[in-house]
């Protein structure tokens, strides 16, 4: 028999029979290892346990506590899933069943409804299925071969799926006992790797999401190699249900929508105006100190614009229809860019005034599809601090840089610990179709970017495909507090569209020369970072940011007039405070603060009266004893003015 060398990730060698399986090295390294293995990675490729290796080879073994492990768990269990409910209903018919970020789900064309109580059936038969230790096996075959099988099954979602396919295409599928389906791979060796999992939720969807189609019944699931694992994702969902922002919004007072304003047009309450002013103060704030200055654009514009900045070719499906002024095509704005080009261009520049920098708090209107809305996650009203930085290649590094930094300082300001850097880069094969064909300058752009991220030690990983038309950008991706990923801003960077509107300045030679252009809006569009922060604090948001940031509660109506001034000595200083001067006992007034999610609950009776104090009630912290007026309203402009985080409950994610 053969011998092979497998290379493993601390560059040790052993050696093996050819023929050798990633199992097989796992049950040669320790018992605990193969137990716990599900993947592996061959000359850099993921595949299966039971993959057979007949050359010279590095290998990876992933657990399940890996992404690239987890993803497998995850795909694994789906088609554990499909087997259990074809076991249960033989008459099914199966769809897809794709991973999603923590989970996955699988669309089932069945006339019964799949009911809490049937969800629990199909979970506890995935569970006897698990148990038998079944051998989950690739096979591939061509397409033709695929479509008889599928027939033969009677699996018409899948036929059609494979008549789509590419006919010199190879089929890959994967079968454990009687139960076949597609898929790429790779899976788990057998179903008994399958342990910690749970079936979460049904919804209808259509069958490719097309409304003209057949409604199809999902199962949502989700699975984790270790119980405990298993057991925070699960009290996260549940506290992720508490922390919906739509949830939230309506009980907090913050925003609303309504059907004759139109989906997807948010209304900003009294409370969530704060808020978006607050927001908004921030930036104005940093970018002050950053030195930018502060434009305005309106909100149409003709649609030749729009030509010359090339968003009609490449953005037009996002965008409003153009209406019809004067026998002149305009269009709502989707974005600030084009209007600042023409703001740069308005006035000659020398090397002298660069950098430039264009901020504005503007309203654009973006055309999403009504499937797409969500809350205020995905709108078509969008408010934000956007941003343009005009520069030299020269001053590209630090500028790029200085941005980065004030996405650093935001994630102090708000608590975000968790977050990522990602730069997204350019399709060779794309260019001139999604991408400006300038494969020199997409190059050597890109390579100015990377290097100021290594200069600045700031952590990314690079993705192909995903730059915006007009060059290279960071998208920067933040985890809330129960680790729900959200995509907060872009720095982006455009070697192309200066040139398009002929913007230049003079360098120190007296030549003309087009500046770079950096477009940037560090807390993305505001609807979507409230949505964020609602969900990442709770509604328990920090003094500077709460809409009211106290309640004056007084004992009873003798101490209203004391409370009243209390009220107004905080107002005067600029504080958001109310008074609750209900005839209700106090235990119900601190029960009410408390549902508001209030700050600072201010109680004042006979000795406080008396004595020119407040009784202190802060919020996860309980009372604080007696303090004077005057100095307990310093300490919370103090606390406002470093806009310090609020005190509030850890979730599971954040104590771990």
């Amino acid at each position: 028999m053969k011998e092979i060398n497998i290379t493993l990730p601390d560059n040790t060698t052993k050696s093996f029979s050819s023929g050798i399986t990633p199992q097989d090295v796992a049950d040669s390294i320790g018992s605990g290892l193969a137990r716990a293995v599900v993947v592996a990675k061959v000359n850099g490729l993921l595949r299966d346990l039971n993959h057979k290796i007949h050359e010279d080879s590095t290998l990876e073994l992933f657990t399940g506590d890996t992404p690239e492990g987890h993803d497998t768990l995850l795909h694994s269990t789906a088609h554990l899933m499909a087997q259990a409910v074809k076991e249960l209903f033989p008459d099914v018919k199966i769809t897809i069943g794709p991973t999603i970020e923590n989970g996955f789900y699988y669309d089932f064309d069945l006339d019964q409804s799949f009911s809490d109580e049937i969800l629990e059936k199909i979970e506890n038969k995935m569970k006897e299925l698990a148990k038998l230790k079944q051998e989950i096996v690739r096979h591939e075959v061509s397409t033709g071969e695929a479509v008889d099988i599928f027939s033969k099954l009677g699996e018409p979602y899948k036929v059609e799926i494979i008549e789509q396919i590419n006919p010199d295409d190879t089929i890959t599928m994967y079968k454990q006992s009687s139960f076949t389906d597609l898929c790429r791979g790779p899976h788990v060796s057998n179903t008994s790797k399958i342990k910690h999992f749970k079936l979460l939720s049904t919804s209808g969807a259509y069958w490719r999401g097309d409304e003209k189609n057949k409604m199809l019944q999902r199962i949502y699931g989700t699975v984790f190699s270790t119980k405990d694992a298993l057991k925070t994702h699960l009290h996260n969902i549940e506290e992720a249900k508490k922390r919906d922002h739509r949830k939230l919004g309506k009980e907090l007072k913050l925003f609303t929508f309504d059907d004759e304003v139109g989906p997807g047009l948010p209304l900003w309450l009294p409370n969530g105006a704060v808020i978006v002013e607050e927001l908004e103060n921030l930036a104005k704030e940093y970018e002050k100190n950053g030195g930018y200055d502060l434009v305005r654009t309106p909100h149409l514009t003709k649609g030749v614009l729009y030509e010359k900045s090339g968003h009609l070719d490449h953005y037009k499906e996002s965008m409003y229809p153009a209406m019809d002024v004067d026998g002149t095509e305009y269009y709502v704005k989707p974005m600030n860019c084009p209007h600042h080009h023409k703001i740069y261009a308005a006035l000659p520049k020398s090397y002298r005034d660069l950098p430039v920098r264009l901020a504005e708090y503007g309203t654009c209107y973006r055309y999403e599809k009504s499937g797409q809305l969500f809350g205020l996650m995905r709108v078509r009203s969008l408010q934000m601090n956007d941003a343009h930085i005009y520069c030299t290649k020269e001053q590209f590094k630090n500028e790029f840089l200085a941005v980065c930094n004030m996405y650093l300082k935001y994630f102090e300001i708000f608590g975000i610990e968790r977050y990522s850097m990602r730069l997204s880069l350019h399709s060779a094969e794309e260019l001139g179709k999604k991408y400006v064909d300038e494969p020199e300058l997409w190059l050597e752009t890109e390579r100015w970017v990377r290097e100021a991220l290594i200069e600045g030690g700031l952590d990314f990983e690079e993705v192909p495909g995903e730059a915006a038309f007009y060059g290279p950008k960071i998208d920067v991706q933040v985890w809330s507090a129960i680790g729900k990923e959200f995509t907060l801003a872009t720095n982006q960077v455009d070697f192309a569209v200066p040139s398009k509107f002929n913007l230049n300045y003079i360098d120190e030679d007296g030549e003309s020369k087009t500046p770079l252009c950096i477009h940037r809006a560090p807390l993305g569009t505001h609807e979507r970072f409230i949505g964020f922060l609602i969900e990442h604090f709770g509604g328990d948001f920090p003094l500077w940011l709460a809409p009211v940031q106290a309640v004056v509660l007084p004992l009873s109506d003798k101490f209203t007039d004391y409370a009243k001034l209390v009220v107004n000595s905080l107002k005067a200083d600029g504080l958001r405070v109310k008074l609750n001067d209900r005839a209700d006992k106090i235990g119900s007034k601190i029960r009410q603060a408390e549902l508001e999610k209030i700050n600072y609950m201010l109680i004042v009776g006979e000795k406080e009266s008396n004595d020119g104090t407040v009784s202190i009630r802060k919020r996860f912290v309980g009372d604080l004893g007696v303090e004077n007026l005057d100095e307990f309203k310093q300490k919370l402009i103090d606390e406002i003015k470093n806009r310090r985080l609020a005190h509030r409950k850890k979730t599971a994610t954040e104590t771990e």
